[in-house]
């Protein structure tokens, strides 16, 4: 994963501490992909795994925090199944 001239160290960096104070990995996977989980901050359970997320994705830092968005409201999601959108 070569994106913006960062180090895949540096990406899972970046990745990990947008999602502080929960405890968040990026692990690289097969065929140049990311899988992120997101732990449960009480219970150490993995709240949401989203895998084969492409290292394409992360070309700017724009992207970076769009995913970052998209795994927040996914997550906000799975917490509260029953709640209703306004």
């Amino acid at each position: 994963m070569q994106a913006l001239g960062l180090c895949p160290l540096e990406m899972r960096q970046i990745i990990e501490s947008e999602f502080l104070p929960l405890r968040c990995e990026c692990l690289e996977e097969e065929g140049n992909t990311l899988m992120i989980r997101i732990h449960n901050p009480d219970t150490g359970q993995v709240d949401l795994s989203v895998s084969g997320i492409a290292h394409e994705r992360f070309s700017s830092s724009r992207a970076i925090l769009q995913l970052v968005g998209e795994l927040r409201d996914e997550l906000c999601h799975k917490q509260m199944p029953h709640a209703k959108a306004s």
